[in-house]
């Protein structure tokens, strides 16, 4: 089975809320989280400090989970998130395990 790797850029305020929700989830099998800046997005939403960096406090937050649950995994963040900022791409897991 392939796994893929979902990568969510979330606004600070709501990182607690997408950890909870990911933590419910029985599809996310494996995640992290990280403070990340985030470059490129739109000025609109970035604070009068963040225009003048060029950039925005961000959390990365990245899943492992297998390919054959992306539409429920998504479904339910989109459920669960709406409007709370998100962005997110998908990458293949070309292979994944333990060192032992």
């Amino acid at each position: 089975m392939t796994d893929l790797c979902l990568t969510l850029l979330c606004p600070p305020a709501v990182e607690e809320k997408v950890l909870d929700t990911l933590l419910m989830l029985s599809q996310a099998l494996v995640f992290t989280s990280t403070p990340t800046a985030a470059h490129g997005l739109a000025m609109g939403g970035l604070s009068q400090a963040e225009q003048v960096m060029g950039r925005a406090d961000a959390t990365e937050v990245r899943v492992v989970f297998p390919a054959d649950e992306k539409d429920r995994l998504l479904g339910e963040l989109r459920s669960q998130l709406a409007g709370a900022g998100l962005r997110y791409w998908l990458t293949p897991v070309l292979e994944a395990g333990d060192i032992a």
